[in-house]
């Protein structure tokens, strides 16, 4: 994985009513401590939310990864940075990863250490040239939404696509940092679950898949230094998730275009 760099671009190694349904039904239980961190806690029922999904998501072994967010991708809270969820799962599944962090940024919304998410895609480098592009995020946009919204996902998105035409292109929906979930968070998750299947790209919606719930809320999120962010062990437990979601992802059905309406 590559080295950390301190400069503000760090360079490092369904449906609507599915994701209405499911926050509503974090939304009618009150936070609270409980079941510890692992995938055998999580709901059995919850499905990954992907829309228009194209087919079975292909990884090559050791394939090149940009995962590119907010300060979840850039691993704040963490004991350090590097022990971030993208850095975690990027070492489990052995990829020569590039992590594009920036604390605070959205696609409305300039970072701390960096501009907004569609400045920050215009500078990428074509040279990387990833088997695979994670896109996460961003609650950071939650203020500002809904104004000029999808305008800039889409110019964003447009920009990416031009960038890197053959990579797959999965999007990580934002994951609550406060529970109940925010409703413009919910909304922006359903915005962007809607434009990725526009685009026929993977969707995966932390919400939909209550990934973070009332009985892993303070396992998950450090509620005191960490301001909201996710603990050395919540980034762990979310390494864990995105690679189980993105294990089903690769596992989908095609669609044959001579099977009956209705059956695949």
């Amino acid at each position: 994985m590559r080295a950390s760099d301190p400069t503000p671009r760090r360079r490092l190694p369904v449906t609507v009513l599915a994701v209405a349904l499911a926050i509503l039904a974090v939304s009618l239980i009150s936070a609270g401590r409980g079941a510890p961190l692992s995938m055998e806690a999580a709901d059995e029922d919850a499905s990954a939310a992907t829309t228009g999904a194209p087919g079975p998501l292909a990884i090559p072994d050791g394939a090149r990864v940009l995962v590119f967010g907010d300060s979840w991708v850039y691993g704040s809270a963490a004991h350090v940075p590097t022990q971030g969820f993208a850095y975690v799962v990027s070492e489990s599944l052995g990829w020569d990863a590039t992590v594009d962090g920036v604390r605070g940024s959205g696609y409305l919304k300039d970072g701390i250490d960096g501009p907004d998410y569609g400045t920050r895609i215009a500078a990428l480098e074509p040279s990387l040239d990833p088997d695979m592009i994670i896109v996460e995020g961003s609650i950071n946009d939650r203020r500002l939404y809904p104004d000029g919204y999808t305008d800039a996902v889409t110019a964003a998105w447009d920009t990416l696509a031009a960038t890197f035409p053959d990579a797959a292109v999965v999007i990580l929906g934002p994951a609550p940092q406060i529970l109940p979930v925010e409703a413009a968070t919910a909304a922006i998750d359903a915005d962007l679950a809607g434009l990725a299947a526009a685009r026929g790209w993977w969707y995966i919606s932390p919400l939909a898949e209550a990934w973070i719930r009332p009985a892993n809320y303070f396992e998950v999120i450090d509620t005191g230094a960490g301001n909201d962010h996710p603990s050395t062990a919540g980034h762990a437990y979310l390494a864990e998730r995105l690679a189980a979601s993105l294990d089903a992802l690769s596992e989908l059905p095609e669609v044959s275009a001579e099977a009956p309406l209705g059956g695949w």
